[in-house]
């Protein structure tokens, strides 16, 4: 019987456990949104991980959606992230990069003075972080046709570098509220044209990037995240779970790495979100499947016996706990995460935290 500490194979890796650290902006990528020595350490800090998924890296300067977040698309951040990924690789880890495209969820500031860009001119209700402090989201431009094709390309480049730059694999980023997100649910996709309207054509521009991702990098290294519930960065969808069975079984199609889906939240589901199972997906997705969200050692090794999930990954516990993997195992109290220091810029929060090992 399968749990969280029995091997697993995804995509062309053989990964020594089932318990996968989630993408997580962290904010520490200071000079040029490039990595640094900081992040190879607290990726390596945590390489016993069946597998890491770093965090969310920008396919492009106008993809940018937060402070200090790291970029793939310049030879300098290319550099940035071979340190990482050779740190967790002399720890003998994997490490895939997540990639993508911020969409409307951006403000000018952070993107040159340019005006963001989305599937459609409707804009989030509310503030983000700018390097300037708490700003109003603004109204977003609805993208052309042509430039629509230019960011799948966009997607194909930053896999390309990803692999460059010494990461096993990438995970495509179309959830929370992004710009593939954003196109997927006709709450913020209200386009008149190809990539516009059914759910056929609304989900064109993410298998647009598939497509060129696989061809570009091989779909045994290609993955990809859906939120098929999620209302993050104000997202809604009409019917969201037969939209996203349709997605998911038109994924079949491709030989990815794997399909990682995040679960409803309570917060997606006081915002309205519809409560999908990922049972529902699992019946119909026949390829290997991540769960996210809410998981703890006990739920995780539940869902993985039932066979609705392959693997389970972990966020905001991994970033107090390195040694994760060790503590299910040995069965050793978890050390709580601080909100506090999701997104400053020094070492504090981010490689401070002990081993329980350490600890005794």
């Amino acid at each position: 019987m399968n749990t969280l500490f029995t091997e697993v194979k995804i995509g062309k890796y053989n990964l020594k456990n089932r318990i996968i650290m989630a993408p997580m902006t962290r904010c520490r990528a200071v000079v040029n949104n490039s990595a640094n020595d900081l992040m190879a350490e607290y990726y390596a800090q945590r390489a016993s991980a069946g597998l890491i998924i770093a965090e969310a890296s920008q396919i492009s300067p106008l993809g940018t959606g937060y402070p200090c977040t790291p970029g793939i698309y310049s030879d300098e951040q290319i550099e940035g992230w071979k340190k990482v990924t050779d740190a967790v690789h002399a720890k003998g880890g994997l490490i895939f990069l997540q990639i993508w495209h911020t969409g409307r969820a951006t403000h000018s500031s952070l993107i040159g003075g340019a005006t963001p860009v989305a599937p459609s001119a409707i804009k989030i209700d509310g503030k983000l972080y700018t390097y300037e402090g708490l700003q109003e989201f603004p109204t977003p431009r609805a993208l052309e046709t042509f430039e629509i094709r230019e960011i799948v390309k966009e997607f194909a480049k930053a896999a390309r570098n990803a692999i460059a730059a010494g990461f096993d694999g990438v995970e495509i980023h179309g959830a929370n509220g992004y710009l593939i997100d954003e196109f997927l649910k006709d709450g913020t996709n209200k386009r008149k044209d190809e990539y516009g309207g059914s759910i056929e054509d609304r989900s064109k521009f993410l298998f647009e990037i598939v497509d060129l991702v696989c061809a570009e990098i091989g779909s045994d290294r290609t993955a990809l995240r859906l939120s098929p519930s999620g209302t993050f960065n104000g997202m809604s969808d009409s019917n969201p779970e037969e939209h996203f069975k349709y997605i998911c079984e038109k994924l079949n199609d491709y030989n990815l790495a794997y399909l990682h889906i995040m679960n409803p939240l309570e917060g997606d589901i006081r915002h309205g979100g519809v409560d999908i199972k990922l049972d529902t997906f699992r019946k119909v997705y026949k390829g290997t499947l991540i769960g996210n969200g809410g998981y703890t050692k006990e739920t995780g090794n539940e869902t993985i016996k039932n066979n609705i999930a392959d693997a389970i990954s972990f966020g905001a516990i991994y970033t107090s706990n390195p040694d994760l993997v060790e503590r299910f195992k040995d069965s050793e109290q978890l050390t709580p995460p601080n909100p506090d220091t999701f997104y400053t810029q020094d070492e504090k929060g981010l490689t401070d935290y002990k081993t329980y090992k350490e600890e005794k």
